[in-house]
This record gives structure tokens, C-alpha cells and sequence, in this order.
């Protein structure tokens, strides 16, 4: 039996896109439309863990920056580099379209991306942010920075791949998974306690296609 896509699926997808579900196939004797598929899956059940990451993290430092700077919009008083600060802007200008005066603190807060906050625990914020305030957000972690920032932006780039429908089925996706449940538990130990509830990658994971 062919491991190749049905014609329909190649005009549905497209042919390019498909490729590295065909050649993962080929090499293990699959079927590149289960491949597919389960990737489809997979991205769906990471969903909740990586919403969880995103928001935690966010909240979490957003809590630390304000006590920091004693204001909510502490980003009119903290030290940002220009991407960083042209980011809240056009997220600003975004809100106040929409909301006009409305916009408050928390919308632009809200708007903010998983990259956004991930960026503010790179080496250029260690002085300005890390070390007066933002290592309070993890009180669980007992590493140093750069190995948290590192980690944090591994599940950035995962979460993006998952959000613009690149391939996943050939990662570790085990230890990803296992990877955002150590840095939930580095800010929200009674969050991981929860998301295990309903978490359904595991389930997911033991149905990878097979030969």
C-alpha cells in the first residue's frame, strides 16, 4: 500500500506542505494522511498546557514589572529596548482603535504576545528586570536565567508552529510536553495540579501512527 496522500488531499493542503509528512512516511511505513492528521491532533491537545504557559508566565511577571515601577503601565517608566517598546506601541494603537480612552492597562497587557514576555527574560533585561524583580516570579526555580529564558523560548517557537499549522509529529513532543509542565511549576505548582485533569496529550501522544 502506498504511504502517499490520495490526490484530493495534495489539492486540499498542498503539495509542498505535505512533503515532510510524505518523507516521514516513506522512512517508517506509514501513511502520510495518518501522519498528517495526528498532527492535527497533537497541536489541538497542546493547546491547553501551552495557553496555561502563556498566560501564567504572563501574569507573573506582569505582577512583578508593577510592583517594580508601582504603576500598571509600567512600561512607561521601565527601560525597554526599541522593538520591545514598538511592540507595546503598536499593540496601544491596536487597543485605543477599538476601545479609544477605554483602553486601559490590562487590555494592552492582554494584547501583548508569549514573545513579547519571553523577551523580558533575555540577557538584555538581567540588570533592569531579573535581578531586582523578575526572578521573584519563579519561586520553584533554582537555575539561573539564561537556562529559564532558553527553555521558555523553545516553548515560544513550539507554541508558533503549532499556531501556523507547521509540521510537530517529528519532535520529542513527550519532553515538550514534559518541559512546559517543569516551567508551569516553576511560577504555579497547583496550576500543573489542574491541567492534568483534562490534559489530553498523553492520550494523543500513545496514538502516534505506526507501521
Amino acid at each position: 500500500m502506498s504511504c502517499d496522500p490520495p490526490s484530493w488531499f495534495d489539492h486540499v493542503f498542498s503539495q509542498p506542505r505535505l512533503i515532510p509528512y510524505v518523507n516521514a512516511a516513506r522512512l517508517d511505513g506509514t501513511h502520510a494522511v495518518d501522519r498528517y492528521q495526528w498532527n492535527l491532533q497533537a497541536s489541538e491537545a497542546f493547546h491547553p498546557a501551552l495557553s496555561c504557559l502563556e498566560v501564567s508566565l504572563r501574569n507573573a511577571l506582569q505582577v512583578k514589572l508593577h510592583g517594580l515601577y508601582g504603576r500598571a503601565d509600567w512600561w512607561v517608566a521601565a527601560p525597554l529596548r526599541k522593538v520591545d517598546d514598538d511592540k507595546i506601541r503598536r499593540v496601544q494603537a491596536d487597543v485605543r482603535i477599538r476601545k479609544g480612552a477605554k483602553a486601559s492597562a490590562d487590555d494592552i497587557i492582554a494584547e501583548l504576545s508569549f514573545g513579547f514576555w519571553v523577551s523580558l527574560l533575555n540577557r538584555t533585561y538581567d540588570r533592569r528586570f531579573w535581578v531586582p524583580a523578575l526572578h521573584g516570579a519563579f519561586p520553584h526555580y533554582q537555575g539561573n536565567r539564561r537556562a529559564l529564558y532558553d527553555n521558555f523560548d523553545a516553548m515560544r517557537l513550539l507554541r508558533n508552529r503549532i499556531m501556523h499549522h507547521e509540521p510537530i509529529h517529528h519532535r520529542h513532543l513527550e519532553a515538550d510536553h514534559a518541559k512546559i509542565y517543569r516551567l508551569l511549576g516553576y511560577m504555579a505548582p497547583d496550576a500543573v495540579v489542574w491541567l492534568k485533569r483534562f490534559d489530553r496529550v498523553p492520550v494523543v501522544l500513545a496514538g502516534r501512527p505506526r507501521p
